[in-house]
Parts: C-alpha cells; sequence; structure tokens
C-alpha cells in the first residue's frame, strides 16, 4: 500500500494566517472527526477509490456518490457499490429520494453495509433528481421534507445529515427553516450549498448567506460552495458562521486538496503540497482501484473524467502530455496503456509550492 506522507515543517510553508480561528475536529453526535474539511458527496466521482485517497491524504470526511434509495431498496448493483466504504473512516453514505419507506430502508442498508454517517440529499439541482421530487426539489414542501428526514434518522443508530440549497429560488430562502426542522427531526448536521436550485452552479457561491443557517441551529453546519484553495475555506467559514467546508469539483484531479484544506483549517499554516513522486502513486492507485471495483472495461470508461482532470491539473502545474498523447490517455481501451500514460503526467512537473 502507498502513503503519502506529508513532510510537514513550518519553516517550509507558507506564513501562519496571524489572528485568524483555527477549525479542528469535531462531533456529529457520536461520531468524532478529525478535521474540518469534507469531500462532497459528487456523482460519478467520489467512487470508492477517490474517498480512500481523499480521506488518506486527510480529509475529515468523504461522501459517497449519492445513492437512489429505490434503488438500492430494490438491489440495484450500482447503488450497493457507492455504499461500499472498505478501508475509510468515518464511512459517509449520501440517500437521495421522495418516499419514506424507501429512504429508510436504504438508510438502514447503508447502515449495515457499515455507513458511520447517513446524508440526505435535497440539494441537488439536477433535472432528472428534481423531477423525481427529490433532491433541491424538497425544499418547495418542507413538511414532507420533514417526514422524510424523521423516517431516516428513526431506521438507524448512526448520526444523519442533510445537505441542502439557499432555497429553490432568491424569492424563497428557506434553508433556516428546513435546517431548524431537520435538527427538530434528529439531524445531527446540516450542509449548505451557498446557491439556490435555480442557479444551479452559476455565479458566485454566496457564503454569507449561510449565516442564518448557522444562526438558526445548534448542530454543527458546514459550508459548501466554490471552496479552491486553504485561503477560501478560511473566508469562507468566516462569512458563514459554519464549523466545517465541504469541497467539491476542486477536488478532481487532485485528491490531496481537501487534506491541505483541513491541515490550512486546524494549524493555519499551509503544508508542503505532495512530491511529483506522491502525486503520480496517487492518480496510478486511484485508476488502480477503479479498475479492481469496476472490472477493466468498465472501471476504464469510469476512470475517463479523473484521468482528464489528473492531466489538467499536471498541466497547470508545468508538467503533463503532449495533446496527441493526452487524448490517447483519455480514449485508449488499453489499461495498460493507459496506466502508463498516467504514469507519465507527472515525469516533467516541478516540484509544486505549499498548496
Amino acid at each position: 500500500m502507498v502513503k503519502f506522507a506529508h513532510q510537514i515543517s513550518k519553516d517550509a510553508t507558507a506564513a501562519p494566517c496571524d489572528g485568524a480561528a483555527r477549525f479542528g475536529g469535531f462531533a456529529i453526535g457520536d461520531l468524532r472527526l478529525d478535521g474540518a474539511a469534507f469531500l462532497a458527496p459528487m456523482a460519478g466521482v467520489t467512487d470508492l477509490a477517490m474517498r480512500r485517497l481523499a480521506r488518506k491524504f486527510g480529509a475529515a470526511l468523504a461522501f459517497s456518490e449519492m445513492v437512489a434509495s429505490a434503488e438500492l431498496a430494490n438491489g440495484g448493483r450500482e447503488g450497493f457499490l457507492r455504499t461500499q466504504g472498505s478501508g475509510i473512516f468515518p464511512h459517509a453514505v449520501q440517500i437521495a429520494g421522495c418516499e419514506a419507506n424507501s429512504m429508510a430502508q436504504a438508510a438502514r442498508l447503508a447502515q449495515d453495509s457499515g455507513a458511520d454517517l447517513i446524508d440526505i440529499n435535497m440539494g441537488c439541482p439536477a433535472k432528472r433528481v428534481v423531477g423525481g421530487a427529490a433532491g433541491s426539489a424538497l425544499m418547495r414542501d418542507l413538511d414532507h421534507a420533514a417526514r422524510l428526514i424523521a423516517a431516516v434518522t428513526q431506521a438507524v443508530n448512526i448520526p444523519v445529515s442533510v445537505k441542502m440549497r439557499l432555497g429553490w429560488d432568491d424569492e424563497s430562502l428557506n434553508a433556516p427553516e428546513l435546517a431548524r426542522r431537520a435538527e427538530a427531526e434528529g439531524a445531527r448536521m446540516i450542509v449548505v450549498h451557498g446557491r439556490t436550485r435555480q442557479q444551479f452552479y452559476k455565479g458566485a457561491a454566496d457564503w454569507a448567506a449561510i449565516r442564518p443557517v448557522s444562526a438558526a441551529v445548534k448542530i454543527p453546519v458546514v459550508a459548501n460552495g466554490d471552496c479552491q484553495t486553504p485561503r477560501d475555506a478560511r473566508k469562507m467559514l468566516e462569512n458563514s458562521g459554519a464549523q466545517a467546508v465541504m469541497i467539491g469539483r476542486a477536488a478532481l484531479g487532485q485528491p490531496w486538496l481537501v487534506g491541505d484544506i483541513a491541515y490550512y483549517l486546524s494549524k493555519g499554516y499551509e503544508r508542503p503540497a505532495p512530491s511529483s513522486q506522491a502525486r503520480r502513486d496517487a492518480a496510478l492507485e486511484h485508476y488502480a482501484g477503479l479498475l479492481a471495483i469496476y472490472g477493466p472495461a468498465q472501471g476504464l470508461r469510469h476512470a475517463r473524467k479523473h484521468l482528464a482532470a489528473y492531466a489538467d491539473v499536471a498541466a497547470h502545474a508545468g508538467g503533463g502530455l503532449d495533446a496527441a498523447s493526452r487524448k490517447t490517455l483519455v480514449r485508449s481501451e488499453d489499461p495498460d496503456e493507459v496506466s502508463g500514460l498516467l504514469g507519465r503526467l507527472y515525469e516533467t512537473a516541478p516540484e509544486a509550492e505549499a498548496a
């Protein structure tokens, strides 16, 4: 097993953020976390291999891809794979749906699969999810949302969190009320993406708009949306009043980022970025993990978005592949050819400075 230990030296990092608050671990119910930066649940992205890496690099929590509750309750293989968390602690599984019985059953199945935390998706803006009256569509019916939360919290004996947006649109910014009702029904943590559903991912996330949610509940609140650097995370926490941050798209192609942010929030200064060798080893382990989980053919297809992201991040750092090789990396059907090209990504990259 490859290890990705950082050689931490305060003298080798950026200067401390003088006078800034430090954000370390906290508890979600009985579950104790060792940091304040989480990897967000992302469909097609936060596979088991990605989550293992994020946690290994220091992410306090790494959420599974969204699991459709009805599919899981009906024995679907894809849903089952998404609940798996071997080698990860804490293991967090996000479920989505609009029917209380299937949500409760899915939560029990996830708990039986080893989940330490269940997250309920009430924030996904995708049309296929909203069209099924799930995800952020639930923010238009808080009574029904509360019933679903109650069904899940009563079905399991592990903590339950709820992920939401600011509201459906600018005329219905009801996240504080949903958060209050979630807390009343037994939820132990709230995650808020700083956009409305109607914004999708357009414009900038409004971190200050999360502050009313932080003020509305006594349980921990996590701020989500547009966090790309450790210093973004500090500003995000200061503006939102939240206890932790959740990082999504920025972690694609750099699974060490969430751990970098957790370290900065805890220590107040940045740790050295992973070496080119450590980044190469991480990318190769991720790829090998996907082939092991899904099999060579499906694993290769699943890996392509990750391969493209690793190539883009490496190129941004001054390494990467020429255009023809990059195209082959993301299109090849030969697992060995892909592995060889992936290993070459970091050959010319200079050693990165602190994140």
